[in-house]
């Protein structure tokens, strides 16, 4: 490469900067300046583009950030303390108690009531995988695929909702 088109300067990352000097005998015009960026690679733009789907579809997709939550948290909490899931066993338990309560307080029938029992249910398999998951740790047994078909049950049921309002 000749010394006129060789870059001199410290070359900052992904751009290639290609400085051709000022034709001789022209003093006072300034040289051309030429900045070439360079192509990113097909990981880096598949990347990306996941990126930004999952940004676009970031409400759609809360059921799956708390699935992938719960899973780190949980293990988490059995690295740290084994006897934790005897702190989150409890939990379990609250949501009967609230199904009870709001039944007492506004009963219905039909779909509201279907919908009231399986959120209550599906609130209930995920606080008792949680304790589970936290006491003998998130991939032990079957809780794996019980965190998996609790992780589909609740994003169905999420996107089902959100379509209805």
């Amino acid at each position: 490469m000749s010394s006129r088109t060789r870059t001199r300067s410290a070359k900052a990352a992904g751009v290639t900067t290609v400085r051709i000097p000022r034709p001789r005998g022209r003093r006072a015009a300034d040289p051309f300046v030429i900045v070439v960026p360079e192509r990113p690679s097909l990981m880096w733009q598949a990347l990306t583009g996941l990126a930004l789907i999952v940004w676009n579809h970031r409400r759609a997709l809360a059921p799956s950030g708390a699935a992938v939550l719960a899973f780190a948290g949980t293990a988490l909490l059995h690295a740290m303390a084994w006897w934790s899931g005897l702190v989150v066993a409890p939990l379990a338990v609250a949501p009967a108690l609230w199904l009870g309560f709001v039944h007492f307080r506004r009963p219905t029938q039909g779909s509201a009531a279907l919908w009231r029992v399986g959120l209550a249910l599906l609130a209930t398999v995920g606080f008792a995988w949680a304790a589970l998951a936290a006491g003998f740790g998130p991939l032990a047994g079957p809780l794996e695929l019980v965190w998996l078909l609790t992780w589909i049950a609740a994003q169905i049921a999420w996107l089902i909702v959100r379509r209805m309002h």
